[in-house]
């Protein structure tokens, strides 16, 4: 090419708008995106929460055998009862630090739950004739939220029934178990009678439940405080 022919300069290239609308394209794949994150953020809290009660179960099980081979070679006195609750303490705390776990992973797990609800209610915005496809809830307030978990309506015998079925609870109830026994072994060790042992066992666990309950109560109910919500459900009950 000559020298003299003047060159041609590359037109600038305009820089991006900003996303202003639901209904610009990159939206939708932002919120995917973000949809997508959600969900692999839900199955790792799903997974330590199952990992986590399968280890403190298996944990349980093993020193269940080891004290019973214990007590093969140990009459079954105070020494024997010794044993018994230096392993049922450590059992006490392993499981009461799995319950805590447990718990903050289903905490974890709301959170993930809640955000998804939000995406489906942006969903919901941009494409309203698919709502009524949309089999989760799009509200992030507690009742909306929950219809994701399949809970029945709050405040019921349904809704302390379906508490009563989940993996956190059942985790609670075996700690309270294993604190009840503690407290039987050690009523035993000290010189009360098995009728007065096993009232003191019975109070003891009734007692670590109710503690572990309140305690849950509490905790889910600050942090329900101190969560915004962007979409509660509508006043009429519908959650359209």
């Amino acid at each position: 090419m000559p020298d003299d022919v003047p060159q041609t300069a590359n037109p600038p290239v305009p820089e991006p708008s900003p996303v202003v609308s639901l209904l610009d394209p990159r939206a939708v794949q932002i919120l995917s995106s973000e949809y997508g994150s959600l969900l692999s953020a839900r199955s790792l809290a799903y997974n330590e929460a199952f990992t986590r009660g399968a280890m403190f179960l298996a944990f349980l099980s093993m020193s269940f055998v080891g004290l019973a081979l214990v007590a093969q070679a140990l009459p079954i006195d105070s020494d024997f009862l010794l044993v018994a609750v230096v392993v049922l303490a450590f059992d006490l705390v392993v499981g009461l630090t799995t319950y805590g776990r447990v718990i903050r992973a289903n905490y974890e797990d709301y959170l993930a739950v809640q955000g998804m609800a939000r995406i489906r209610h942006g969903y919901a915005e941009i494409a309203p004739i698919l709502h009524p496809y949309l089999s989760a809830g799009v509200h992030d307030d507690l009742e909306g939220v929950m219809v994701t978990y399949g809970s029945p309506p709050l405040g019921g015998l349904g809704a302390v029934a379906y508490q009563l079925s989940t993996s956190s609870t059942l985790v609670g109830l075996i700690v309270s178990m294993i604190g009840g026994v503690l407290a039987l072994v050690v009523a035993v060790l000290v010189g009360a009678s098995v009728a007065v042992a096993f009232i003191v066992a019975a109070v003891a666990g009734l007692g670590v439940f109710v503690a572990l309950a309140v305690m849950t109560i509490r905790f889910y109910t600050g942090v329900q405080a101190r969560l915004p919500v962007l979409f509660p459900t509508p006043r009429d009950g519908t959650h359209s």
